[in-house]
C-alpha cells in the first residue's frame, strides 16, 4: 500500500512542474469527430478539462460535431451536397448545424463538464453570447472564378473579452464552429472546426493548441501507428507536408497548426483522444503521448 502511495505521489511531483508553468494560460482544446460519439472517451477527457481548471490552467473549448450533424440531416431527409469536396450549408442544412452543433451537443459539453465537478458555459448564438464572427467563404474553379458553398464561413473576429471573462471567472467556455455574419444581419455560417479552433487560439494569444484527434500524432508512416513522432519545429513539420509524407486530414490540420505557430502560439499538439486521459499524459508528463509541434524560431 505504501508503495502504491509513493508511485502516485511521484507522479503528482513529475506534474507539478508543468502545472506551474501552464497555470494562469490559457489553452485552447480542440474536439471533434466520432470522439464526440464516443461516451468513454469524452468522459476522461472531459475529467481532464475540469483537472487543468482546477491546477489554475484556463482551458478553453472548440467542438465540431460532423458524424452527428450528418446523422441529424438524414433524419430530417436532406441529401448532402458538396462542392469540390466540401459540404455545400444551404439554409436547411445551417439550421441543422445551428441546432446540432451551437444548441445540443455545446449544451451536453456543459452539462457533463458541470456534472464531473467544473464549471461551463456556452458561448454560441442560441445561448445568448456568441464570440465567433466571420464572412462567406468561397473556393476558386478551374477558371479562377468564385465557386459559392451557400452558408460556409470563415472567422475573421473572435469576442476575446468575453472568453476571457469566463476564464477569469473559472468557467470553462465551450465554443462551437458556428458563426455568426460580422455584419447587421447576423445570419449563421457552418465553419469547420478546426479553422475554427486555430483562429481562436491566435487571437486569444494562447499559449497551447491541442487537437484531440483519432490518431496517435504525426506519423512519418501514415499507416503506422509506431511510426509517430513525438515532437516536431514549425520547419520540419512544413519540410513534411511538402514531401507528401502528410496525406488526407492531416493535411489541412498540419497547414492550420503551422499559420497558429507563426501567429505566437507557442505550442500545438495532437493527440489520439480514445487513449484515456490523453490530454493529462500530454500535458503533464515528460515524455507526452502524441506529437507537439514547436515554434523553431524559439
Amino acid at each position: 500500500m505504501t508503495g502504491l502511495a509513493s508511485e502516485k505521489a511521484d507522479v503528482l511531483i513529475e506534474a507539478m512542474k508543468w502545472i506551474r508553468e501552464h497555470r494562469g494560460k490559457i489553452t485552447v482544446v480542440k474536439l471533434g469527430g466520432s470522439l464526440m460519439e464516443d461516451s468513454v472517451a469524452m468522459m476522461h477527457l472531459l475529467t481532464d478539462l475540469v483537472f487543468m481548471e482546477t491546477v489554475g490552467m484556463q482551458p478553453v473549448v472548440v467542438h465540431g460535431g460532423g458524424a452527428a450533424i450528418s446523422d441529424a440531416m438524414k433524419k430530417a431527409g436532406i441529401s448532402p451536397r458538396f462542392v469540390q469536396g466540401r459540404r455545400y450549408t444551404d439554409d436547411a442544412t445551417l439550421e441543422v448545424v445551428r441546432e446540432v452543433l451551437a444548441k445540443q451537443i455545446s449544451g451536453t459539453l456543459v452539462e457533463r463538464l458541470q456534472f464531473y465537478g467544473g464549471s461551463a458555459k456556452a458561448l454560441s448564438e442560441p445561448y445568448g453570447t456568441n464570440v465567433l464572427y466571420g464572412k462567406k467563404a468561397t473556393l476558386k474553379d478551374e477558371s479562377g472564378a468564385d465557386v459559392d458553398l451557400g452558408w460556409v464561413g470563415e472567422v475573421t473576429r473572435v469576442d476575446v473579452d468575453a472568453i476571457k471573462e469566463c476564464c477569469g471567472q473559472g468557467v470553462i467556455p465551450i465554443i462551437p464552429s458556428y458563426t455568426l455574419v460580422d455584419d447587421a444581419e447576423g445570419h449563421g455560417l457552418n465553419v469547420n472546426a478546426d479553422v475554427a479552433a486555430t483562429e481562436v487560439a491566435r487571437q486569444l494569444h494562447a499559449h497551447k493548441l491541442i487537437f484531440v484527434s483519432e490518431v496517435n500524432g504525426v506519423r512519418a508512416d501514415p499507416n503506422d501507428a509506431n511510426s509517430m513522432i513525438e515532437s516536431l519545429t514549425a520547419e520540419q513539420a512544413r519540410k513534411l507536408l511538402n514531401s507528401g509524407a502528410i496525406v488526407g486530414g492531416m493535411i489541412p490540420k498540419i497547414q492550420s497548426c503551422l499559420k497558429t505557430i507563426e501567429s505566437g502560439v507557442e505550442k500545438i499538439h495532437i493527440i489520439n483522444g480514445r487513449l484515456r486521459h490523453a490530454i493529462l499524459l500530454e500535458i503533464f508528463t515528460s515524455q507526452g503521448v502524441g506529437t507537439e509541434i514547436v515554434d523553431s524560431r524559439r
